[in-house]
């Protein structure tokens, strides 16, 4: 299996880093090994699964410059079935280090090339931004899973991110496709949450998870114990939506 997702939303504050701490989490209970990739130079999902980002000798920055391999960066985690390539703040550096290189649009993808079949899945979580960091999770994988936060302008700027996958699919990566919206931040006691679901479904084409992630407590707080919701709390609301989501997304495509 070579399933690479790329969790991208230029807006910031959606869940990415929230659902890729997860639902990697959640495919990794599920027996399936798992591969995490911190593309946000902020490392909230590295510091989310456990690791103290101040205090890395080799990260995704160092590979993307070539100055280690992707095996030296790989930290297996204390969760079964689930390792990480990690991020921390150097990473913000890298596009303006990246001017001037040769198939820059494909680093992360050529570094890959030697592990991925080691692992059912691999999770990318970008930055809040259509940058390079960004293309460069684009060209590594097979699809996009876009998180969108159930708020008022939810739409806003997604015309612009399927534009730049349909740029990406057209001119660098003709593999990539739309794996789905996954809703996040969904609080079921105000009405603008399900005017919002209701709203996305009637403007997107896309296939769209039937899997919602509701605004809860202890998934807030389980980061700062850089532990995923299914090990802090593994009763929780939370952690069960994110079970959902990973059997969606392993059933995938046949969920169309």
């Amino acid at each position: 299996m070579d399933r690479i997702i790329a969790i991208a939303n230029q807006k910031g504050g959606v869940g990415k880093s929230t659902t890729a701490i997860n639902l990697s989490a959640c495919l990794a209970e599920a027996g399936k090994k798992v591969l995490t990739i911190d593309m946000d130079p902020q490392g909230n999902t590295t510091s989310g699964l456990g690791v103290d980002k101040d205090d890395l000798e080799n990260t995704v920055y160092e590979l993307i410059l070539g100055e280690c391999s992707a095996e030296d960066c790989i930290i297996e985690l204390p969760i079964s079935n689930l390792s990480i390539i990690p991020s921390n703040v150097n990473l913000a550096g890298a596009e303006i280090e990246l001017i001037g290189m040769d198939e820059k649009e494909y680093i992360l993808s050529n570094a890959m090339k030697n592990i991925k079949n080691n692992y059912d899945f691999i999770i990318i979580d970008c930055p809040p931004s259509l940058n390079l960091l960004t293309i460069n999770a684009m060209t590594t994988a097979k699809s996009v899973l876009v998180p969108i936060q159930c708020e008022y302008y939810a739409l806003e700027g997604l015309a612009q991110l399927m534009h730049t996958i349909d740029l990406v699919h057209d001119r660098l990566n003709e593999d990539l496709v739309i794996e789905g919206v996954v809703f996040t931040m969904y609080d079921a006691r105000t009405n603008l949450s399900l005017q919002v679901v209701e709203n996305v479904k009637d403007n997107l084409q896309q296939m769209i998870y039937k899997t919602i992630i509701p605004r809860n407590v202890r998934l807030a707080e389980a980061p700062s114990h850089g532990l995923p919701i299914n090990l802090y709390d593994s009763r929780s609301t939370g952690a069960e939506s994110y079970r959902m989501l990973a059997e969606e997304v392993m059933a995938w495509p046949d969920n169309d």
